[in-house]
Protein backbone atom coordinates (compact mmCIF):
# COMPACT_ATOMS: atom_id res chain seq x y z
CA UNK A 1 0.00 0.00 0.00
CA UNK A 2 2.80 2.52 0.84
CA UNK A 3 4.57 1.61 -2.69
CA UNK A 4 0.68 2.33 -4.21
CA UNK A 5 0.97 5.96 -2.56
CA UNK A 6 4.96 6.19 -3.24
CA UNK A 7 4.46 5.84 -7.10
CA UNK A 8 1.36 7.57 -7.07
CA UNK A 9 3.19 10.50 -5.53
CA UNK A 10 5.98 9.63 -7.86
CA UNK A 11 4.07 9.76 -10.90
CA UNK A 12 1.89 13.15 -9.93
CA UNK A 13 5.77 15.52 -9.41
CA UNK A 14 6.99 13.86 -12.34
CA UNK A 15 3.90 14.97 -13.97
CA UNK A 16 3.86 18.94 -12.53
CA UNK A 17 7.03 18.95 -13.54
CA UNK A 18 6.45 18.28 -17.24
CA UNK A 19 3.77 20.73 -17.92
CA UNK A 20 5.81 23.61 -16.01
CA UNK A 21 8.47 23.03 -18.92
CA UNK A 22 6.17 22.50 -21.23
CA UNK A 23 4.93 26.13 -20.02
CA UNK A 24 8.51 27.52 -19.90
CA UNK A 25 9.61 26.18 -23.16
CA UNK A 26 6.19 27.74 -25.20
CA UNK A 27 6.24 31.32 -23.41
CA UNK A 28 10.50 31.55 -24.79
CA UNK A 29 9.43 29.72 -28.25
CA UNK A 30 6.47 32.55 -28.31
CA UNK A 31 9.09 35.67 -27.54
CA UNK A 32 11.62 34.38 -29.57
CA UNK A 33 9.20 33.67 -32.62
CA UNK A 34 8.42 37.74 -31.57
CA UNK A 35 11.91 39.46 -31.79
CA UNK A 36 12.41 37.47 -35.41
CA UNK A 37 9.07 38.64 -36.54
CA UNK A 38 9.63 42.26 -35.33
CA UNK A 39 13.06 42.25 -37.41
CA UNK A 40 12.33 41.55 -39.86
CA UNK A 41 9.18 43.24 -40.50
CA UNK A 42 10.76 46.34 -38.69
CA UNK A 43 12.20 49.25 -41.90
CA UNK A 44 15.56 49.43 -42.35
CA UNK A 45 17.15 52.58 -41.90
CA UNK A 46 19.66 54.28 -43.57
CA UNK A 47 22.90 54.23 -42.59
CA UNK A 48 23.60 58.25 -41.29
CA UNK A 49 26.86 58.23 -43.95
CA UNK A 50 24.64 57.00 -46.58
CA UNK A 51 21.59 59.62 -46.14
CA UNK A 52 23.77 61.74 -45.94
CA UNK A 53 25.77 61.30 -49.16
CA UNK A 54 22.46 60.64 -50.70
CA UNK A 55 21.45 64.36 -49.87
CA UNK A 56 24.49 65.78 -51.26
CA UNK A 57 24.14 63.83 -54.37
CA UNK A 58 20.25 65.78 -54.90
CA UNK A 59 21.38 68.86 -53.97
CA UNK A 60 23.86 69.13 -56.59
CA UNK A 61 21.83 67.67 -59.10
CA UNK A 62 19.54 70.54 -58.71
CA UNK A 63 22.41 72.90 -58.72
CA UNK A 64 23.54 70.88 -61.67
CA UNK A 65 20.46 70.90 -63.43
CA UNK A 66 18.60 75.19 -62.67
CA UNK A 67 15.96 74.16 -65.12
CA UNK A 68 14.76 70.90 -64.09
CA UNK A 69 13.96 72.34 -60.33
CA UNK A 70 12.53 75.63 -61.88
CA UNK A 71 10.44 73.48 -63.53
CA UNK A 72 9.50 71.36 -60.75
CA UNK A 73 8.64 74.76 -58.39
CA UNK A 74 6.72 76.57 -61.34
CA UNK A 75 9.26 78.81 -61.91
CA UNK A 76 10.55 78.57 -65.30
CA UNK A 77 10.79 81.61 -67.18
CA UNK A 78 11.97 80.72 -71.07
CA UNK A 79 12.32 84.06 -73.16
CA UNK A 80 9.72 85.51 -75.26
CA UNK A 81 11.51 84.85 -78.54
CA UNK A 82 11.90 81.22 -78.06
CA UNK A 83 9.51 79.11 -80.17
CA UNK A 84 7.11 76.45 -78.37
CA UNK A 85 4.34 77.00 -80.88
CA UNK A 86 4.80 73.68 -81.84
CA UNK A 87 5.46 71.78 -78.61
CA UNK A 88 2.52 69.68 -78.97
CA UNK A 89 2.15 65.94 -77.14
CA UNK A 90 3.45 63.10 -79.90
CA UNK A 91 0.96 61.27 -81.60
CA UNK A 92 2.30 57.93 -79.63
CA UNK A 93 1.64 59.40 -76.43
CA UNK A 94 -1.93 60.75 -77.43
CA UNK A 95 -2.96 57.21 -78.82
CA UNK A 96 -1.28 55.53 -75.39
CA UNK A 97 -3.84 58.00 -73.34
CA UNK A 98 -6.67 57.17 -75.42
CA UNK A 99 -8.59 54.77 -78.56
CA UNK A 100 -11.59 56.28 -78.93
CA UNK A 101 -13.11 57.61 -75.85
CA UNK A 102 -13.84 60.90 -76.26
CA UNK A 103 -14.15 61.75 -72.39
CA UNK A 104 -10.60 61.16 -72.29
CA UNK A 105 -9.74 63.50 -74.80
CA UNK A 106 -11.01 66.39 -72.96
CA UNK A 107 -8.56 65.39 -69.82
CA UNK A 108 -5.41 65.22 -71.93
CA UNK A 109 -5.52 68.09 -73.31
CA UNK A 110 -7.08 69.94 -70.49
CA UNK A 111 -3.58 68.42 -68.41
CA UNK A 112 -1.41 69.18 -71.09
CA UNK A 113 -2.70 72.96 -71.83
CA UNK A 114 -2.15 73.39 -68.30
CA UNK A 115 1.52 71.68 -68.12
CA UNK A 116 2.29 73.95 -70.48
CA UNK A 117 1.73 77.09 -70.49
CA UNK A 118 1.37 77.72 -65.93
CA UNK A 119 5.10 78.04 -65.90
CA UNK A 120 5.55 79.98 -68.64
CA UNK A 121 5.65 83.61 -69.17
CA UNK A 122 4.62 84.13 -72.34
CA UNK A 123 3.57 87.60 -74.24
CA UNK A 124 0.29 88.78 -73.71
CA UNK A 125 -2.17 87.06 -76.32
CA UNK A 126 0.00 84.15 -76.93
CA UNK A 127 -1.44 81.65 -74.34
CA UNK A 128 -4.48 82.66 -75.61
CA UNK A 129 -3.73 81.63 -79.13
CA UNK A 130 -2.48 78.46 -77.87
CA UNK A 131 -5.19 77.55 -75.95
CA UNK A 132 -7.50 77.80 -78.81
CA UNK A 133 -5.37 76.15 -81.15
CA UNK A 134 -4.64 73.32 -78.63
CA UNK A 135 -8.19 71.80 -78.58
CA UNK A 136 -8.26 71.35 -82.47
CA UNK A 137 -5.14 69.95 -82.79
CA UNK A 138 -5.66 67.56 -80.82
CA UNK A 139 -8.73 65.96 -82.32
CA UNK A 140 -6.81 66.77 -85.94
CA UNK A 141 -4.00 65.01 -85.01
CA UNK A 142 -3.46 63.35 -81.76
CA UNK A 143 -6.47 61.56 -81.34
CA UNK A 144 -6.26 58.07 -82.61
CA UNK A 145 -7.95 57.69 -86.31
CA UNK A 146 -8.06 61.98 -86.36
CA UNK A 147 -10.84 63.87 -87.34
CA UNK A 148 -14.11 61.72 -87.86
CA UNK A 149 -17.45 63.65 -89.03
CA UNK A 150 -16.23 63.05 -92.83
CA UNK A 151 -15.25 59.44 -92.94
CA UNK A 152 -17.13 56.68 -94.53
CA UNK A 153 -18.20 54.92 -91.95
CA UNK A 154 -18.49 57.64 -89.13
CA UNK A 155 -21.66 56.47 -87.47
CA UNK A 156 -19.71 53.92 -86.31
CA UNK A 157 -17.92 56.49 -83.70
CA UNK A 158 -20.96 58.89 -83.20
CA UNK A 159 -19.92 59.84 -79.92
CA UNK A 160 -16.51 61.18 -81.08
CA UNK A 161 -17.99 62.62 -84.15
CA UNK A 162 -19.95 64.67 -81.87
CA UNK A 163 -17.60 65.73 -79.77
CA UNK A 164 -15.22 67.11 -82.40
CA UNK A 165 -18.42 69.47 -84.03
CA UNK A 166 -18.68 70.71 -80.38
CA UNK A 167 -14.80 71.44 -80.70
CA UNK A 168 -14.60 73.30 -84.00
CA UNK A 169 -17.67 75.25 -83.29
CA UNK A 170 -15.76 76.87 -80.44
CA UNK A 171 -13.20 77.24 -82.58
CA UNK A 172 -14.80 79.27 -84.66
CA UNK A 173 -16.21 81.45 -82.88
CA UNK A 174 -13.10 82.04 -80.96
CA UNK A 175 -11.04 82.30 -84.41
CA UNK A 176 -13.95 85.15 -85.07
CA UNK A 177 -14.02 87.32 -82.57
CA UNK A 178 -10.28 86.96 -82.41
CA UNK A 179 -9.98 88.38 -85.72
CA UNK A 180 -12.82 91.25 -85.25
CA UNK A 181 -12.39 91.98 -82.10
CA UNK A 182 -9.41 91.11 -79.58
CA UNK A 183 -6.69 92.28 -82.17
CA UNK A 184 -8.00 95.31 -83.56
CA UNK A 185 -8.62 98.33 -81.56
CA UNK A 186 -12.27 99.60 -83.32
CA UNK A 187 -13.65 99.14 -86.33
CA UNK A 188 -11.56 101.12 -88.23
CA UNK A 189 -8.73 99.29 -87.78
CA UNK A 190 -7.11 96.78 -90.43
CA UNK A 191 -7.35 93.04 -89.72
CA UNK A 192 -4.50 90.68 -89.22
CA UNK A 193 -3.44 88.81 -92.21
CA UNK A 194 -3.04 85.99 -90.32
CA UNK A 195 -6.66 86.15 -88.62
CA UNK A 196 -8.29 86.72 -91.28
CA UNK A 197 -6.98 83.78 -93.23
CA UNK A 198 -7.78 81.11 -90.32
CA UNK A 199 -11.11 82.39 -89.65
CA UNK A 200 -12.79 83.51 -93.38
CA UNK A 201 -10.92 80.51 -95.43
CA UNK A 202 -9.92 77.39 -93.35
CA UNK A 203 -12.32 77.13 -90.08
CA UNK A 204 -15.66 77.84 -92.49
CA UNK A 205 -15.73 74.80 -94.23
CA UNK A 206 -17.71 72.35 -92.77
CA UNK A 207 -16.86 69.40 -90.83
CA UNK A 208 -18.45 66.56 -92.99
CA UNK A 209 -16.49 67.94 -95.79
CA UNK A 210 -14.65 65.17 -97.28
CA UNK A 211 -12.58 66.47 -100.31
CA UNK A 212 -12.20 69.39 -102.33
CA UNK A 213 -11.04 70.55 -99.50
CA UNK A 214 -10.95 67.95 -97.18
CA UNK A 215 -12.03 69.45 -93.38
CA UNK A 216 -9.11 68.10 -92.02
CA UNK A 217 -6.56 70.36 -94.63
CA UNK A 218 -8.46 73.30 -94.08
CA UNK A 219 -8.12 73.11 -90.20
CA UNK A 220 -4.50 72.83 -89.74
CA UNK A 221 -4.26 75.65 -92.24
CA UNK A 222 -6.09 77.72 -90.03
CA UNK A 223 -4.32 76.70 -87.44
CA UNK A 224 -1.02 77.20 -88.75
CA UNK A 225 -2.28 81.23 -89.30
CA UNK A 226 -2.72 81.07 -86.08
CA UNK A 227 0.62 79.71 -85.00
CA UNK A 228 1.56 82.57 -87.42
CA UNK A 229 0.31 85.06 -85.39
CA UNK A 230 1.06 83.98 -82.10
CA UNK A 231 4.53 84.15 -83.45
CA UNK A 232 4.12 87.55 -84.21
CA UNK A 233 2.52 88.03 -81.09
CA UNK A 234 6.13 87.31 -79.38
CA UNK A 235 8.29 89.18 -81.46
CA UNK A 236 5.98 92.55 -81.33
CA UNK A 237 4.47 92.56 -85.03
CA UNK A 238 0.87 92.14 -83.83
CA UNK A 239 -1.80 93.60 -81.69
CA UNK A 240 -3.67 91.92 -79.04
CA UNK A 241 -5.78 94.37 -76.67
CA UNK A 242 -6.83 92.91 -73.48
CA UNK A 243 -9.99 95.61 -72.84
CA UNK A 244 -12.83 94.43 -71.57
CA UNK A 245 -15.00 95.70 -75.17
CA UNK A 246 -12.61 93.49 -76.16
CA UNK A 247 -13.53 90.81 -74.36
CA UNK A 248 -17.15 91.52 -74.59
CA UNK A 249 -17.95 90.15 -77.60
CA UNK A 250 -16.26 86.57 -77.43
CA UNK A 251 -17.99 85.88 -73.94
CA UNK A 252 -21.42 86.91 -75.83
CA UNK A 253 -20.62 83.92 -78.47
CA UNK A 254 -19.45 81.51 -75.59
CA UNK A 255 -22.85 82.90 -73.86
CA UNK A 256 -24.88 81.93 -76.74
CA UNK A 257 -23.30 78.93 -77.56
CA UNK A 258 -23.93 77.47 -73.98
CA UNK A 259 -27.63 78.32 -74.45
CA UNK A 260 -27.86 76.39 -77.55
CA UNK A 261 -26.53 73.48 -75.92
CA UNK A 262 -28.42 73.58 -72.81
CA UNK A 263 -31.81 74.22 -74.43
CA UNK A 264 -30.68 70.56 -76.42
CA UNK A 265 -29.90 68.95 -73.38
CA UNK A 266 -33.55 69.63 -71.56
CA UNK A 267 -36.14 69.98 -74.60
CA UNK A 268 -38.03 66.89 -74.29
CA UNK A 269 -39.49 66.84 -77.76
CA UNK A 270 -38.10 67.83 -81.11
CA UNK A 271 -39.32 70.49 -83.52
CA UNK A 272 -41.64 68.37 -85.56
CA UNK A 273 -43.14 67.34 -82.23
CA UNK A 274 -41.29 63.64 -81.81
CA UNK A 275 -40.03 62.72 -78.73
CA UNK A 276 -35.85 63.21 -78.26
CA UNK A 277 -34.60 60.03 -79.33
CA UNK A 278 -31.67 57.70 -77.51
CA UNK A 279 -29.74 58.45 -80.72
CA UNK A 280 -30.47 61.97 -80.59
CA UNK A 281 -29.82 62.27 -77.11
CA UNK A 282 -26.42 60.76 -77.19
CA UNK A 283 -25.40 63.58 -79.94
CA UNK A 284 -26.41 65.98 -77.98
CA UNK A 285 -24.53 64.77 -75.34
CA UNK A 286 -21.11 64.85 -76.62
CA UNK A 287 -21.61 68.01 -78.53
CA UNK A 288 -21.97 69.84 -75.36
CA UNK A 289 -19.12 67.93 -73.66
CA UNK A 290 -17.16 68.91 -76.44
CA UNK A 291 -18.25 72.54 -76.38
CA UNK A 292 -17.38 72.54 -72.77
CA UNK A 293 -14.15 71.07 -73.15
CA UNK A 294 -12.81 73.35 -75.36
CA UNK A 295 -14.16 75.78 -73.59
CA UNK A 296 -12.70 75.14 -70.67
CA UNK A 297 -9.34 75.51 -71.91
CA UNK A 298 -10.16 78.99 -73.66
CA UNK A 299 -11.55 80.49 -70.55
CA UNK A 300 -8.29 79.13 -68.27
CA UNK A 301 -5.95 81.50 -70.74
CA UNK A 302 -8.78 84.07 -70.74
CA UNK A 303 -7.96 84.24 -66.88
CA UNK A 304 -3.81 84.23 -67.73
CA UNK A 305 -4.34 87.17 -70.67
CA UNK A 306 -6.97 89.78 -69.72
CA UNK A 307 -6.37 89.19 -65.89
CA UNK A 308 -5.78 92.72 -64.93
CA UNK A 309 -8.88 93.92 -66.40
CA UNK A 310 -10.75 90.91 -64.91
CA UNK A 311 -9.10 92.40 -61.98
CA UNK A 312 -9.73 95.44 -62.16
CA UNK A 313 -13.44 95.07 -62.52
CA UNK A 314 -13.50 92.58 -59.61
CA UNK A 315 -15.00 89.41 -61.84
CA UNK A 316 -12.51 87.12 -61.36
CA UNK A 317 -14.62 85.05 -59.35
CA UNK A 318 -18.07 84.55 -62.05
CA UNK A 319 -14.98 83.42 -64.44
CA UNK A 320 -13.56 80.96 -62.31
CA UNK A 321 -16.90 79.47 -61.39
CA UNK A 322 -17.66 79.09 -64.71
CA UNK A 323 -14.38 77.34 -65.41
CA UNK A 324 -15.40 75.01 -62.56
CA UNK A 325 -18.85 74.36 -64.13
CA UNK A 326 -17.49 73.27 -67.29
CA UNK A 327 -14.80 71.11 -65.77
CA UNK A 328 -18.13 69.27 -64.03
CA UNK A 329 -19.66 69.09 -67.18
CA UNK A 330 -16.16 67.32 -69.04
CA UNK A 331 -15.75 64.89 -65.90
CA UNK A 332 -19.39 63.33 -66.45
CA UNK A 333 -18.25 59.94 -68.26
CA UNK A 334 -20.87 57.31 -68.03
CA UNK A 335 -20.82 54.18 -69.71
CA UNK A 336 -24.48 54.42 -71.72
CA UNK A 337 -26.04 57.43 -72.21
CA UNK A 338 -29.62 57.12 -70.61
CA UNK A 339 -32.09 58.96 -71.58
CA UNK A 340 -34.82 58.41 -68.52
CA UNK A 341 -37.75 60.08 -67.12
CA UNK A 342 -36.53 62.44 -64.45
CA UNK A 343 -38.18 60.72 -61.52
CA UNK A 344 -37.33 57.66 -63.11
CA UNK A 345 -34.79 55.28 -61.41
CA UNK A 346 -32.28 55.39 -64.09
CA UNK A 347 -30.42 58.38 -64.61
CA UNK A 348 -31.37 61.24 -67.32
CA UNK A 349 -27.63 62.28 -68.19
CA UNK A 350 -28.71 64.85 -70.52
CA UNK A 351 -30.36 66.42 -67.32
CA UNK A 352 -27.41 65.79 -65.34
CA UNK A 353 -25.20 67.54 -68.31
CA UNK A 354 -27.40 70.39 -68.91
CA UNK A 355 -27.10 71.52 -64.86
CA UNK A 356 -23.05 72.30 -65.43
CA UNK A 357 -24.03 73.88 -69.14
CA UNK A 358 -26.41 76.43 -67.19
CA UNK A 359 -24.23 77.07 -64.49
CA UNK A 360 -21.57 77.88 -67.02
CA UNK A 361 -23.83 79.96 -68.98
CA UNK A 362 -25.49 82.15 -66.22
CA UNK A 363 -21.80 82.95 -64.50
CA UNK A 364 -20.33 84.08 -68.07
CA UNK A 365 -23.76 86.13 -68.25
CA UNK A 366 -22.76 87.90 -64.82
CA UNK A 367 -19.14 88.22 -65.75
CA UNK A 368 -20.48 89.89 -69.59
CA UNK A 369 -22.98 91.93 -67.43
CA UNK A 370 -19.83 93.12 -64.62
CA UNK A 371 -17.55 93.99 -67.53
CA UNK A 372 -20.18 96.33 -69.20
CA UNK A 373 -20.24 98.69 -65.98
Amino acid sequence: MENKNETSGGFRGFTAKRIIVGVLLTVVVLLISALVLGYFTKPTKQPASEEMHTQQEAVTNDMEDPEKRALEEGLTKRPATEDKSHAYPSKDSARKVEKADPNQTAKHYALTYEKDFAAQQLPTGVAFVKATIKPLRYELSERFWGWRPNDIFSFATDNVNNFQLGVIEVTRRTAEQLAENISRTGTASAFDKNLENARSTCFVIEAESFMFPSSEGKYNDGLEELEKYAEKLKRGEASFYTRADNLIPLLVEYEHLLGSCDDNLVKVREKDGSRVSFFDADNYFYYAKGVASAMETILKAIEKDFHQTLDRRNCLKELHHAIESLERARNIEPIIITNSDLSSTLANHRANLAAHISHARFYIGVLIKTLST
